[in-house]
């Protein structure tokens, strides 16, 4: 069995996805439950996609309960991650730098011990 892509989803692409049908985020979206894709999540991730998704749920037309069912079943799909180190500062946006964190703490994960790919 081939392993499978390790991504990890800005809160954007995730708010994209719900607002509109159309495009590559709801595309996304759809698959997450494909077995050659994992998605890594860590606890401010979460926390992210719950503030984001419950301050713009107007632009989405969901309630509060659907925004809960929804972070729950992509903490239902994902690797859980706890992150104990920090690579800051790397991104543009500075808001952005956990989300460089958790991909190389799932990239690290995915990497023979020796470290080659």
């Amino acid at each position: 069995m081939i392993n499978p892509y390790q991504i990890v989803i800005d809160t954007n692409v995730i708010l994209a996805g719900l607002r509109s049908k159309k495009g590559a985020s709801y595309k996304l979206l759809s698959i997450l439950n494909d077995q050659r894709f994992q998605i890594n999540i860590s606890a401010t991730l979460i926390f992210e996609y719950e503030e984001v998704l419950k301050r713009e749920q107007q632009q989405i037309s969901l309630t509060n309960e659907d925004i809960d069912d929804i972070v729950n079943g992509i903490c239902y799909l994902a690797n859980h991650h706890e992150i104990f180190y920090i690579w800051r500062p790397l991104a543009k946006d500075k808001d952005d730098d956990f989300l460089i964190d958790l991909a190389l703490k799932c990239e690290d994960k995915t990497l023979p011990s020796n470290g080659r790919a």
